[in-house]
This record gives structure tokens, C-alpha cells and sequence, in this order.
């Protein structure tokens, strides 16, 4: 009988419609694996140019929402020693606009980021820019959703969905994003600039389940037309502890206490 109202509603021209709701629900599975109610990580991010090491960074990242739901980010440089003390804080709402900051230790001031222009620089030389930082967190109605096909990626079935921005001043034309059927998990995801070209590629692996959350331990970005890529491992995760008010804060932001 499913497949009965499947074809008429195809024939009717509703069939898109239904097409694109599958696809949204798809990706708001696939990114509610990753949107608890809290998380802290330390991480290594490995910067390279043509395959060769520049740089190495190790970050902490606390995440936590707010009892209105505002999504709330630090990310605080303990390594290398010219980065240490450099503290960053996104107060994200659902729907989608974003306070970001910075605090930069050499300056001893702090700087804010207008996410309209400066939302796509490289966030501390890396190949994420501040945008992509909360990508994973992106609300599924910011963004019109599509299953282009299904294909196979490194021998797992996925969904290939095309997420196109109703923002047209957001950093990029659209995304793809391959999640595995069987897992509801992210494997690789591409951005594309305004002029329709591949910009950047996200390959996302060593998946553990951590409390019952799928959590891809490696993430590597890269940058397609400078041929950079930043890889970042994980050496510590917890989900759903209790975090401090207080780290999301300007005082903290600034003072780092």
C-alpha cells in the first residue's frame, strides 16, 4: 500500500515534496547523533600542506546548551606555545545567527567575528574557517534538502543529500553529504563556492561508539584549490557532564577564569 501512494503521489508531481522531507529527516538523524546536550573533547589538529606536517594543535572544546536551547561553544589553545591562551566563544540560536568571539593573548584583546564576511577566514590557520567550526551543529531548516542517488563509499551504502542554504549569503553554494544508511552516521561531506566548484572535502572515519553515540575520531578537512589539510584527532571525549555557566561567558572568554 506504501508503495501504491508512493507512485501516485509521484504521478501527481508531489513525489519531490515527499522526496525532500525523506532527505531532511535523514540528515536531522544523522546530526542528532551529534547534538547532545553536552560534550567536552581535547583534540589534536595536524596541519599539513601537500601532505607534509606544518603545525600541530591541541584545543579543548566544551559545548553545552542553554535552557532557552542557545547552543554555546569555547574552544581554548593549550599547544603550541604561540597559540596557548587563545580562547574562542560562538553563542549559536536555532536559527542560525551567531555571536562569535576571540580572544587573541598577544593582543590581549578580544576580537569579534561578523559571520556574514569574516565567518569564512581560516580559524587559527586551519582549513576550518569559524563557519565550519559549527557545522555539525547546523540547524536542518537553514538549509533545502535532496537525495541526489544512493552509492556505495569505502564498501557502506549511503545517501548522497544535497543541502542547498535559504541564506544565499552563506560561505557556500551547497553541500553533499554521503550518510551511511545502515548507521545514520556522517562519511564525507563537500562544499562548494558560488561558483558551483568544489571547495573544500570533509572525510570523517574511526567512528566508536562512545555512551551510545556513534563519534568519528578522525576528521580531516581539506582545502581543495591550495591543496592544505587539517586532521583532527580525538584523545578524549565525554558526553552530557556538567559544564559551567561560567566557560561561556565574556569574562571567561577573556580571563580564562
Amino acid at each position: 500500500m506504501k508503495k501504491i501512494i508512493s507512485i501516485i503521489l509521484l504521478v501527481s508531481g508531489l513525489g519531490g515534496v515527499l522526496f525532500a522531507e525523506t532527505a531532511e529527516e535523514i540528515v536531522s538523524k544523522a546530526r542528532t547523533k551529534s547534538s547532545v546536550n553536552s560534550v567536552a573533547t581535547r583534540s589534536k589538529m595536524e596541519i599539513q600542506k601537500s601532505g607534509q606536517t606544518l603545525n600541530i594543535l591541541v584545543i579543548d572544546q566544551f559545548s553545552s546548551k542553554d535552557k532557552d536551547g542557545m547552543q554555546r561553544t569555547l574552544i581554548s589553545f593549550r599547544e603550541p606555545a604561540n597559540a596557548k591562551g587563545t580562547r574562542f566563544l560562538m553563542l549559536k540560536k536555532a536559527n542560525g545567527s551567531a555571536d562569535q568571539r576571540i580572544f587573541l593573548p598577544n593582543l590581549g584583546k578580544v576580537r569579534r567575528i561578523a559571520s556574514e564576511n569574516e565567518g569564512s577566514e581560516s580559524f587559527m590557520g586551519t582549513d576550518f574557517s569559524y563557519n565550519d567550526v559549527s557545522f555539525m551543529d547546523r540547524d536542518v531548516s537553514l538549509d533545502t534538502h535532496t537525495v541526489l542517488r544512493e552509492e556505495e563509499l569505502g564498501g557502506k551504502q549511503c545517501y548522497v543529500i544535497e543541502a542547498v542554504p535559504k541564506d544565499k549569503k552563506y560561505a557556500y553554494s551547497k553541500m553533499l553529504m554521503w550518510i551511511e544508511k545502515e548507521s545514520n552516521t556522517l562519511l564525507k561531506g563537500e562544499f562548494y563556492d558560488a561558483k558551483d566548484k568544489l571547495e573544500k572535502l570533509m572525510e570523517l572515519s574511526d567512528y566508536k561508539d562512545v555512551n551510545g553515540i556513534m563519534t568519528p575520531f578522525t576528521t580531516k578537512l581539506s582545502s581543495v584549490k591550495v591543496n592544505t589539510s587539517t586532521i583532527v584527532h580525538i584523545e578524549k571525549i565525554q558526553y552530557g557532564i556538567n559544564i559551567p555557566d561560567k566557560l561561556f561567558t565574556s569574562k571567561y572568554l577573556e580571563t580564562g577564569k
